[in-house]
């Protein structure tokens, strides 16, 4: 039931478990990972404002979430058991939101993401939407805006004889808010930003993330089409278009090589093959679509919401590592729409941020019933991810769930109504709908369908970890094992070997010393055609679209690169996103040699004498930096000094100075400040995204083409580029991580990977780039929830 402003009625908070004693279930499974227990703890286990665990277990949070799901029924009690025992084993793993909310009467949203509405050319609209914004990430939704809408920078603006700065200016002003909104809370906001290929600012778009200090909080994808496409492969002219008007003329092959070498060069932005994505849309003649969520598997309208949820396909997997292994398909067919009911009453009771997002949902219904542990499930039935029998199995096991689903759907349409906007004739002729086999077909068209769109294939690294650590959504095993350095309560840190599901379990069965079949390959292993046939093989039985990351080895030269987004597009993908390792975005983890011998994860940077602040030498080395803060009639000059460590430079100390005396007192508190963190070592690289976070209330300012929200987020960029200069930062996706003291012999070998990324949460460089997000290994931060 939803109430006023489009917000849920007030849910029943569960009430505290009681306390443990003895004789009672432990909180979490004996065989469970550590970090499975510590995501679990960390992201989804419901505590009270104190702290204090209202979830004593693993099996609390199961009958939270079923009993809160079960609420929507007119039988609560019969459907209850049924959700828990979706639930017990990990077979199904509904989407992060619904974990963390249901049942907690807190004022959250249980749909992860959101695409915005239409934003209208003009101040005032842009704001608004602005404000919209930053209340759907308030309440733990990620965002998805398409800004071709925006007039092109240089376009006079009637009335106020000024031009118009440009769909990417406005990018960095929903950028900043997005910083300040995390700072505020514990997980990071999520957002897409698309713009069509036949904007005219679409080169300034391509070439945004260049500076890897910009639009930090955003993931970019080019809106191609067709015909774009088509004019590509002839090498023709491609004109730029903004309200009818041609505003220049390119060559269509010049831009697409502009695009290609800038994802080759920093992994943005990706490429939504979007004709196809509107031509393929169950609701196509309903609504257009020109946006995504921010990991691109849900392609969505204005104010379209995305309900996820995933069948692990390795929890289903009997008799594995034997000559009869195989995915029980009758107990898939007896989950499946179950989990479509749970989704489905995930609707009613969530609360919405937005009354048109409320809106949105309930006329349409959509759900995004995926699966993840497919490389396990596959690795488990003596399988290798890639081959011609995996991409068999692909289409078998999805097709199995997307049968199913849509059965289910049409049986609670039978029982509780189809979708308020379902069109029979209409929606019966749709490619997806046309495609279903003649039972499941003859379902729909008897009772029509409770929900327009019912499968995707989402990021599940979160609740992947919170399974076991099985593979996450369709990607291959990224790496076998390795160490994680957990901090323990005297500072001190502790070595864990974390593993792979799959391989856990065949090392649990034929011991430490057995050679690994065939069907053991990982991300690092496939070719970049591996990765396509896969992705291809899911999206024909996919209604929406996948999230899925094609990793390319770092040597594999640009023309082959470029090759990967044209076959992605043959092969009938809805979107293309690679990561190869460069010297702009760095490198994910690289995995060990062999799983014998991991490779160790290397630790935050410390202090040479812990905790104990370092001596200043006689001499540093540094640089000053001037700085024109519009609106002051003096510069401010910025000195950073630098200490030397074992011949790599460290930030060491800070001073401002201005002959503008209003700002001296807090300068010279700031730089203290500052100084006293520098000098006790450690992991310094958050002084920077905490001053970048910084909104001043009386409004930011221009500078060089971009908004700055305050002149302490002014500071924290100088400071910030200085560290990437002395090579303190490396350059990489998200909070760029901090170099390495000491040199890493397991990093330092000629013809290995450059250095991994860091995890801006923990600190450890474990921070896996896979399905379009950033993962950490170490504690299961997720850039994108």
């Amino acid at each position: 039931m939803v109430g006023r402003e489009g917000q849920a009625t007030e849910q029943t908070a569960a009430p505290p478990a009681a306390s443990p004693v003895e004789g009672a279930a432990p909180p979490v499974p004996a065989d469970w990972p550590v970090i499975a227990a510590q995501v679990w703890d960390m992201k989804y286990r419901f505590k009270g404002p104190d702290g204090a665990a209202l979830d004593q277990t693993v099996d609390d949070t199961w009958r939270r979430v079923a009993k809160a799901l079960a609420e929507a029924e007119r039988d609560p009690a019969q459907w209850e058991p049924q959700f828990h025992d979706a639930l017990k084993d990990f077979a199904f793993l509904p989407a992060g939101r619904i974990l963390a909310g249901a049942g907690t009467g807190r004022a959250v949203t249980l749909f992860n993401c959101f695409v915005m509405g239409t934003v209208p050319d003009d101040m005032g609209g842009i704001f608004a939407h602005l404000r919209e914004a930053a209340l759907t990430l308030q309440q733990g939704g990620g965002i998805g805006y398409d800004f071709s809408t925006l007039r092109p920078r240089g376009a006079p603006v009637a009335g106020v004889g000024a031009d118009a700065s440009g769909p990417v200016s406005f990018m960095d002003v929903w950028d900043a808010m997005c910083r300040t909104i995390m700072s505020a809370g514990n997980r990071r906001g999520a957002m897409m930003a698309t713009l069509r290929c036949d904007h005219p600012d679409i080169e300034a778009f391509i070439d945004a993330k260049r500076d890897p200090g910009r639009l930090r909080n955003f993931n970019l994808s080019v809106l191609v089409t067709d015909a774009f496409i088509a004019a590509v492969r002839e090498d023709g002219p491609w004109d730029l278009v903004f309200n009818a008007k041609i505003w220049r003329t390119v060559r269509a092959r010049e831009l697409w090589d502009r695009i290609m070498r800038a994802t080759y060069d920093y992994a943005e932005p990706g490429v939504i093959f979007i004709d196809r994505i509107n031509d393929q849309n169950n609701l196509g003649g309903v609504e257009v679509i020109s946006a995504t969520n921010p990991c691109g598997e849900q392609p969505l309208p204005p104010y379209g919401a995305c309900l996820l949820g995933s069948i692990n396909l390795a929890a289903l997997v009997v008799d594995g590592f034997t000559p009869e292994a195989r995915l029980d398909m009758e107990r898939l067919g007896r989950l499946v729409p179950v989990a479509v009911r749970m989704l489905d009453n995930a609707i009613e009771v969530s609360r919405f941020p937005l009354a048109a997002q409320a809106q949105e949902a309930q006329a349409k219904r959509r759900v995004g019933l995926g699966v993840t542990a497919l490389a396990d499930a596959l690795i488990l039935c003596g399988v290798r991810y890639g081959s011609s029998r995996a991409v068999d199995l692909t289409r078998q096991w999805l097709g199995a769930v997307r049968r199913h689903a849509y059965r289910a759907s049409a049986g609670l349409a039978a029982e509780k109504g189809a979708f308020p906007l379902y069109d029979r004739e209409r929606y019966l002729a749709r490619p997806m709908i046309r495609g279903l086999d003649d039972v499941t077909r003859a379902a729909v068209e008897r009772h029509g369908v409770r929900n327009a769109l019912l499968t995707s294939i989402a990021p599940t690294g979160t609740i992947s970890l919170l399974a076991g650590n099985v593979s996450s959504g369709i990607e291959p095993v990224f790496t076998w094992e390795y160490d994680r350095a957990v901090l323990q309560p005297d500072g001190s840190r502790k070595t864990e070997r974390v593993a792979d599901y799959a391989y856990h379990r065949f090392r649990q069965a034929f011991g430490p010393d057995s050679p690994l079949p065939d069907s053991f390959v990982d991300a690092g292993s496939l070719p970049p055609g591996a990765h396509l046939v896969m992705q291809a093989a899911a999206q024909e039985e996919v209604d929406s679209s996948i999230s899925k990351t094609i990793n390319c080895p770092a040597e594999l030269d640009f023309e082959s690169f470029k090759d990967v987004y044209l076959q992605a597009y043959d092969l009938g993908c809805k979107g293309c996103t690679t990561y190869r390792p460069n010297a702009i975005t760095g490198s994910v983890l690289s995995a060990p040699a062999t799983p014998s011998t991991p490779t160790p994860v290397p630790a935050a940077p410390a202090s040479p004498s812990g905790a104990v602040p370092l001596d200043r030498p006689e001499a540093l080395v540094g640089a000053t930096y001037k700085v024109r803060w519009p609106g002051s009639d003096h510069a401010l000059y910025i000195t950073i000094n630098d200490i030397v460590l074992e011949e790599r430079r460290r930030p060491f100390e800070v001073f401002i100075n201005s002959k503008n005396m209003e700002h001296y007192a807090w300068t010279v508190a700031l730089t203290r400040m500052i100084s006293a963190v520098f000098r006790r070592g450690g992991d310094v690289a958050f002084v920077v995204e905490e001053l970048k976070a910084v909104f001043d209330p009386r409004g930011g300012q221009w500078m060089k083409g971009r908004y700055v929200p305050s002149l302490l987020a002014a500071i924290g960029e100088v400071i910030e580029r200085h560290m990437l200069e002395t090579g303190f930062l490396l350059r990489a996706s998200g909070l760029a991580p901090v170099a390495a003291e000491a040199s890493d012999p397991a990093t330092d070998i000629p013809g290995t990977r450059p250095p991994p990324a860091q995890c801006p949460r923990c600190g450890q460089a474990s921070l896996v780039h896979q399905e379009g997000c950033d993962t950490c290994l170490s504690c299961g931060y997720s850039r994108c929830g």
